[in-house]
């Protein structure tokens, strides 16, 4: 799986929830809620034939990492969240 598909969702220092590419300097979407901003993550991964999204929660540190399909999880985990 190619790392640049691969998305993270975190909170900006104004507030807004970023979504954006791990090898991109600039957000891809901005949004209110972290919802809407994994949402959209999912649907551009979706469309991008698949990859990783990792969301941060507010004090900055991984809340949740999940593969998004059609991507290929080499050693996929028994997923304890969904």
């Amino acid at each position: 799986m190619s790392k640049g598909k691969d998305r993270t969702v975190s909170r900006r220092s104004d507030g807004q929830w970023s979504n954006k590419r791990i090898d991109s300097n600039r957000a891809s979407s901005l949004h209110r809620t972290q919802s809407e901003a994994n949402r959209a993550a999912k649907e551009m991964l979706q469309n991008q034939g698949g990859g990783e999204l990792t969301t941060m929660g507010l004090d900055g540190r991984i809340r949740s990492k999940d593969t998004i399909s059609p991507g290929n999880d080499p050693c996929p985990p028994r997923d304890r969240e969904h």
